[in-house]
């Protein structure tokens, strides 16, 4: 007969903490990872290792962002645990990630700090949910496949509304409905978003001027450009180029 048991003692804590993590084993559209204060990873899901080309934990225990990003992807990151363990919560935001030598994918994800008893805040831990392999493989959001495509391919151009809905079958309205609830924002910010990522790439992987970026990128007003960057990154496309700048 079962027996109500008081809370368990701290082996038993340890114990059901680990089976609580390990159940995102479970998940393989999620990216799950713990890190410590110097942003060394302590723990990952199998889907994260599989993610950054490993197969234990013990490949990736203290590594960091380096030995598995491109180095202005990694900075970003390890800029974002600092952030969040000054107490910045990341909540599904948009992220391009790249790892060596493979294509760019789009994941949404979110971060929060790690503290131990006493209210100290000893490191990070984030979640990321693959766009391509997430809830958009589902047949109930098989139209939203067809936009966040179409808009990854067509950032660089004007994008109406209108023939984004049309490339879906939607009207605008069910077209925004759907980005707002599986995506966490609006078709026009997601597109802003999208166009954002890739002027950040190009900043660090060119040598063109911060206005032809813009332009690329579809950004026709320059000081928008730069006001929208600086919302989303923290510095202005010029200080973000010199910090993070390696050719």
């Amino acid at each position: 007969m079962y027996q109500r048991n008081k809370w368990p003692n701290e082996l038993n804590q340890i114990l059901l903490l680990r089976q609580l993590v390990e159940a995102f084993d479970l998940m393989p559209d999620i990216l799950f990872w713990v890190k410590d204060s110097d942003s060394r990873f302590i723990y990952a899901n199998q889907y994260f290792l599989e993610h950054v080309g490993v197969q234990t934990q013990a490949q990736i225990y203290h590594c960091n962002d380096f030995d598995f990003s491109e180095p202005h992807i990694a900075r970003q990151f390890i800029n974002d645990d600092q952030k969040v363990m000054l107490g910045n919560r990341v909540n599904d935001r948009l992220e391009m990630n790249r790892l060596k030598g493979q294509e760019v994918a789009w994941f949404i994800t979110s971060k929060r700090p790690v503290m131990n008893d006493a209210g100290e805040v000893i490191g990070s831990y984030g979640i990321s949910r693959h766009l391509q392999k997430t809830s958009l493989t589902l047949s109930s959001m098989d139209a939203l496949k067809v936009p966040v495509a179409f808009i990854k391919e067509n950032y660089m151009q004007s994008i109406t509304l209108t023939e984004l809905a049309q490339t879906a079958h939607l009207s605008i309205s069910a077209l925004e409905r759907r980005f707002t609830k599986h995506l966490g924002q609006t078709p026009k910010q997601f597109i802003n978003e999208v166009r954002l990522e890739n002027a950040r790439r190009l900043l660090i992987e060119t040598n063109e001027s911060i206005a032809n970026i813009a332009q690329e990128t579809g950004f026709n007003d320059h000081s928008y450009f730069s006001r929208q960057f600086q919302r989303l990154f923290g510095k202005s496309p010029s200080q973000f180029r010199r910090e993070h700048c390696t050719h």
